[in-house]
């Protein structure tokens, strides 16, 4: 089964910093492409940062370019993303997802962990 289990989220001043990790189990993990999505209260659903299987290319939202970075370590099957200089807009329900290989591959989602960037 697949399953992407994400934490790291929670409460943080505007400047500070935040890792969040998604832990992958029930695939192969380093062949899927992955990537990051946040959602606030009121808002769409956006795609905050990508990465594929290899790392070799990642693309970034403007809103967190410079600030945020993902990263991903296949021998643990996870993927993480950075975030630095924290804004209180950058409060959202933050998701992993990731994409299967091949014409019939799917996506797949975690459940989501909160980032609250607040004084």
């Amino acid at each position: 089964q697949v399953q992407l289990a994400e934490s790291g989220g929670g409460l943080v001043q505007p400047g500070g910093s935040l890792r969040l990790s998604c832990a992958a189990s029930g695939f192969t993990f380093s062949i899927y492409a992955a990537s990051w999505y946040r959602q606030a209260p009121g808002k769409e659903r956006e795609l905050v940062a990508s990465i594929t299987s290899a790392g070799g290319s990642i693309n970034y939202a403007d809103s967190v370019k410079g600030r945020f970075t993902i990263s991903r370590d296949n021998a643990k099957n996870t993927v993480y993303l950075q975030m630095n200089s924290l804004r209180p807009e950058d409060t959202a329900v933050y998701y992993c997802k990731v994409d299967q290989p091949g014409r019939w591959g799917r996506d797949y989602w975690g459940q989501g962990t909160q980032v609250t960037v607040s004084s």
